[in-house]
């Protein structure tokens, strides 16, 4: 019952906060909204309040904003053009469509930054969290929950310090201070090329000595301020792995066997919401930069299709032939489906194969 509940608050959120996007800036520029949907038809409930129908439809994949006038071909009565979405100037128009990704993106950045503020900083200390079988670190004689207090007599205190020392080092031997009980004790150590995964699992080669990081994390209480930067920076990191991610996808670099859809995301938030309230919205941040990304593709039928559209009219001085659109649309259709039809049989593969 939790997994449901908590699939629900994502999905619904995530989706709501898209289409408020939109929605807004519609608003803003005197644009008129038919119908503000949660969820694709058929409806379950609805409220209609002034111009627009308020909806909670059946299948929750996803929602949509109708707006007046929305295609080009559409037949607008007169009282009506004022507020037509097509009739709008280019610059409107651009702004409305691409306010629901950028919803998404600040989301993730105000998730992140309340819960910066209110839970702390999540970080990893310098202790060794594990040792590799004969690895430098083996040899001379490191431990597992060693705390690493310096390394050629530069203090380190986190855990992304003492890596970034250690692979940057080259050839050269290193001076560790560690802590072990309530003894200080010091060794010389010098890496060693080792193969590694990175973070899209990766064979990678490093300069290391062989010691993982700590399993349990350390938090730091941050003010304000300080919260809202790192929900900004962390956001920007977030969304550069995903980047990379899709890159790799797309030179197969990584296999599209790691995709993972709705099924997965309800696997993932009821695992997160088991952890505490803090985890569910860390992983709602996540997803929410995913589906920034996920939008600005330049797929017809999704956003990132419409501001192509757009970008192609800005240069020829006159919107895109209605039946061209029909046809981008339809291949655009085709390929969400395809895609929706893959997520989901990875999804039940995964669950139908070895525990």
């Amino acid at each position: 019952m939790e997994t449901i509940l908590a699939t629900v608050v994502v999905i619904g959120v995530l989706i709501f906060v898209h289409e408020l996007g939109h929605f807004l800036v519609a608003k803003y520029y005197g644009v008129g909204v038919e119908a503000f949907s949660l969820g694709f038809p058929p409806r379950l409930f609805h409220k209609k309040v002034g111009e627009t129908d308020y909806r909670i439809s059946v299948i929750p994949l996803g929602g949509y904003v109708k707006m007046v006038g929305e295609n080009p071909g559409e037949e607008i009565p007169p009282e009506l053009l004022p507020k037509s979405f097509s009739h709008r100037p280019l610059k409107q128009r651009f702004a409305i469509v691409a306010a629901g990704p950028f919803a998404n993106l600040l989301f993730s950045i105000v998730a992140l930054s309340l819960v910066f503020t209110f839970s702390g900083m999540p970080f990893f200390n310098a202790e060794i969290g594990g040792i590799q079988p004969n690895s430098p670190a083996e040899e001379a004689g490191l431990q597992k929950g060693d705390l690493i207090l310096s390394i050629n007599d530069q203090p380190v205190q986190r855990w992304e310090e003492l890596s970034r020392i250690i692979r940057g080092s080259g050839d050269t031997p290193l001076t560790l201070i560690f802590r072990r009980g309530d003894r200080t004790e010091q060794i010389t150590i010098t890496p060693r090329t080792m193969e590694t995964s990175n973070i899209f699992g990766e064979k990678v080669s490093a300069r290391l000595i062989g010691v993982s990081a700590p399993e349990r994390y350390e938090i730091e209480r941050v003010d304000p301020l300080s919260a809202w930067w790192h929900g900004v920076t962390y956001s920007y990191r977030i969304l550069e792995v995903t980047v990379l991610s899709v890159v790799k996808l797309i030179t197969q670099k990584t296999p599209l066997t790691s995709l993972g859809g709705p099924i997965m995301i309800a696997q993932v938030a009821g695992k997160q919401a088991e952890q505490g309230v803090s985890h569910l919205v860390h992983f709602m941040a996540v997803l929410s930069i995913n589906l920034f990304l996920l939008n600005l593709l330049p797929i017809p039928m999704l956003d990132g299709g419409h501001l192509i559209f757009f970008m192609v009219e800005a240069v020829r001085g006159r919107p895109i032939a209605m039946k061209h659109r029909e046809i981008a649309q339809a291949i655009g259709l085709t390929f969400i489906l395809m895609l929706m039809f893959f997520v989901f049989y990875q999804d039940i593969m995964r669950l139908l194969g070895p525990q």
